[in-house]
């Protein structure tokens, strides 16, 4: 049985969650490689509608392992009282695994994080200001914490105390903010170790005799590609990579060991945050794809960005992920247009453009090149096979297929669990 990689496509928000809840009944393992608590899955089941931000959206699946891996920030806190709501609900949580040699969020990163946002003004980044970057940073500097560190004080003291000898500069004489005390972030860290322990393991470990033993195990990216540190719209990207090769660094399984990548698309395209996006709308279309889309943040509660389909992006994600597969989300939000136009390509400086730009300016002053197709008015939620589907709805799917260059394999329809067309079958 195959070891998949499910990540976002464009800059996230794509429905991840609901995708990897479908694929969850049917695997053994579900693990988030990267990211932390600045991603949001929103997830439905029955009538019941759950808001995911570090765990795994496996958690709701009976049956599934949710692991965190070793590529993935944790904010203990976060995670303690996100266990504890699904828990309240009703929801068995005693099977997550976390890795040991996950980083740590801390109160100082949050602080650097805020202070670093609003410093920079008009120029800043457009963090959740959840200190997901200066975690990173600090992993990469090696002066991080990780989540072994709560289990001995004595080595968790010198690294606090390691990291926070050049921040507190940084935060009284840049920020003009006060300093904070070592001591206080070692107590407030080790109140979270016994609470987080029974759930620490090598989840490298286990993942890799898990596929050796033929179990099914879910690699779950917590952002889009074109937000990838190394290959999205830098400096407008997160601090990690959601592309395919973050699974195998994230979860410290080998590439030889993955069989598929799915890319999730949604059928228009949104972003939160700052940075280029060609195909944004600021008129009364963009407002109808927000408002029938729910476009809003699961994590910021900010409202996203929308615009149509850009299949420049949609090609480069498959080419830098090595995609096999697209999961086509959200195609009922697009009933009603009459016709519905597609960026087949971009214009700069007087040129067709056909590939995404590896220069930041020349994306910056790209301009889409659109190609007109024809809508549909049908109600398409409750189609269970593609040829239920209205012909120009078809036509449409199948449009954005070839312009992709992977084949799309299943399409929401609707919020719901089941609202899902399976084209073909990700696990065979």
């Amino acid at each position: 049985m195959p070891a998949l990689v499910l990540l976002g496509a464009q800059w996230g928000d794509e429905g991840k969650g609901k995708a990897t809840d479908l694929l969850g009944g049917s695997v053994d393992y579900v693990v988030r490689y990267q990211g932390g608590n600045n991603a949001g899955h929103t997830v439905v089941v029955g009538d019941q509608k759950y808001a995911l931000h570090l765990l795994p959206s496996g958690i709701l699946s009976p049956g599934c392992t949710p692991v965190i891996g070793n590529g993935v920030v944790v904010d203990p806190a976060v995670l303690l009282s996100e266990l504890s709501g699904l828990n309240e609900r009703g929801v068995d949580t005693s099977k997550l695994l976390l890795s040991g040699n996950a980083h740590l969020i801390t109160p100082y990163h949050t602080t650097v994080d805020k202070v670093t946002e609003r410093f920079l003004g008009s120029r800043k980044i457009g963090t959740t200001g959840r200190g997901i970057g200066p975690t990173y940073a600090d992993k990469i500097n090696r002066v991080g914490i990780r989540v072994q560190d709560l289990y001995d004080e004595s080595i968790l003291t010198q690294k606090v105390e390691a990291a926070l000898d050049f921040k507190n500069q940084i935060l009284a004489k840049l920020y003009n903010r006060r300093a904070i005390e070592a001591g206080a972030i070692v107590e407030e860290l080790l109140t979270y170790a016994e609470q987080i322990k029974p759930y620490v393991a090598d989840t490298t470990l286990i993942l890799n005799n898990a596929i050796d033993e033929g179990k099914v195990v879910l690699f779950e990216g917590g952002q889009g590609t074109l937000l990838d540190v190394d290959h999205g719209t830098y400096p407008f990207v997160t601090s990690s990579n959601p592309t395919a090769g973050g699974a195998c660094t994230g979860a410290g399984v080998g590439p030889t060991k993955i069989s598929r990548v799915i890319g999730i698309l949604k059928a228009y395209t949104t972003r939160v945050g700052a940075g280029p996006f060609p195909t944004e709308l600021f008129d009364k279309d963009g407002e109808a794809l927000r408002t029938i889309g729910g476009e809003r943040g699961v994590t910021t509660g900010r409202d996203r960005r929308c615009g149509w389909f850009d299949a420049v992006i949609a090609r480069y994600a498959t080419r830098v992920n090595g995609l096999t597969d697209f999961f086509l989300t959200k195609l009922d939000v697009l009933t009603g247009w009459e016709q519905i136009p597609v960026c087949v390509a971009y214009e700069i400086d007087g040129k067709r453009v056909e590939e995404l730009p590896y220069s930041q300016s020349d994306f910056h002053h790209a301009k889409p090149i659109y190609e007109m197709l024809p809508g549909w008015s049908e109600d398409i939620t409750k189609a269970k096979t593609f040829s239920d589907l209205p012909k120009n709805a078809q036509a449409y799917v199948k449009a954005l297929e070839e312009m992709s260059g992977a084949p799309i394999s299943a399409i929401g329809v609707g919020p719901g669990r089941t609202e899902t067309i399976e084209i073909n079958s990700f696990l065979s």
